[in-house]
This record gives structure tokens, C-alpha cells and sequence, in this order.
């Protein structure tokens, strides 16, 4: 969307209306895959009760998924879609996982844990969030990978170099 905002000066108004199209056609599929997202949440095994904040979440996902398509339909592709798409991005985020507080560790005889939840609930909401609290992140340094061989150069080549840049640069 912010590619065809930026090309729309560029380009003739059937290229981008046809532009924009596509556009809202995909914003139009990508709801209806949430709506089924939905639908697929609302068919488990106390699903509505499970994922109740994801729910609403992705009611609110489709609700701007609609806006932005309406809009790019139009055509439009300023601020107003942009912000729409964002909103949509922003809810996903929140809507990605779940956190129960729970998760597996341990180790021994038994990794993991094993069958200390129950089996009331669905396996996908007993899926944790996708950061390691435990991870260990080092800085570590990065060395230059390109224009290294100039170093190499031997110095009177690199003064001759330098002198013949200066030259051209001046016009002389």
C-alpha cells in the first residue's frame, strides 16, 4: 500500500485503480482466512473460552481488515489505509499467542514436565510466548566484509590513487 501511495503521482489513474484492486482484493482475502481463523478458534473444545482475548482480537483485526479494504477499494492508498493496515498488524501482534503461564523446563528423569496440565484444554493454548526468558544474548563484533582489500594496497599506489581522485575531482 505505502509502494503504490508512493508511485501514484507516477503512474496513469487506470494503472493505479487497477493497483489499488489487487490490493483490496487481497485485504479481502486475508479477512475472510481470519474469519475462518475464527470460526476454526470458535470449533475446539471451549474455544471461546479459551481464547476469548484472541477472539476479540481478531474481531477487531476484521473490522479493520474491512475499513482498509473498503478504502483501497476507491482507490485510495493514503493515510487513512495505511493506518487501517497498521492497526491490523498491531492487533495480529497481540493476537499471536497465548500465555498461560505455563511452559515445559526441567529436566531429570522427567524433561519437559510431562503430564502435569490437563487435558481440559486445547494443546494450542498451552503454547507459550515465543521469547526464551532464559536465553543468553551476547554481543558479539562484527568485522568489515567488504572494501577490505584496500589495505593491502601498497602505500605509494594508494598516494598515487588518492592524488588522481583529488584530480578528477577538481576538474584539472
Amino acid at each position: 500500500t505505502r509502494a503504490a501511495e508512493t508511485a501514484r503521482e507516477a503512474v496513469s489513474a487506470g494503472n493505479y485503480a487497477e493497483k489499488t484492486s489487487a490490493l483490496s482484493d487481497a485485504q479481502t482475502e486475508l479477512r475472510k482466512r481470519t474469519l475462518k481463523v475464527i470460526d476454526d478458534i470458535l470449533a475446539l473444545p471451549e474455544g471461546a473460552k479459551s481464547f476469548g482475548k484472541e477472539l476479540k482480537i481478531l474481531d477487531l483485526c476484521t473490522s479493520a481488515m474491512l475499513d482498509a479494504g473498503t478504502l483501497l477499494d476507491k482507490p485510495s492508498t493514503d493515510s487513512p489505509v495505511i493506518a487501517a493496515e497498521t492497526e491490523v498488524i498491531e492487533l495480529l501482534l497481540q493476537a499471536r499467542r497465548s500465555n498461560p503461564n505455563g511452559g515445559g523446563g526441567g529436566g531429570g528423569s522427567s524433561p519437559g514436565g510431562g503430564g502435569e496440565g490437563d487435558t481440559q484444554s486445547a494443546a494450542i493454548a498451552l503454547h507459550g510466548p515465543g521469547s526464551d526468558p532464559n536465553a543468553h544474548i551476547e554481543s558479539r563484533e562484527t568485522r568489515q566484509s567488504t572494501g577490505t582489500t584496500a589495505n593491502e594496497i601498497p602505500a605509494e599506489y594508494r598516494d598515487g590513487l588518492e592524488a588522481f581522485i583529488k584530480a578528477v575531482e577538481s576538474g584539472s
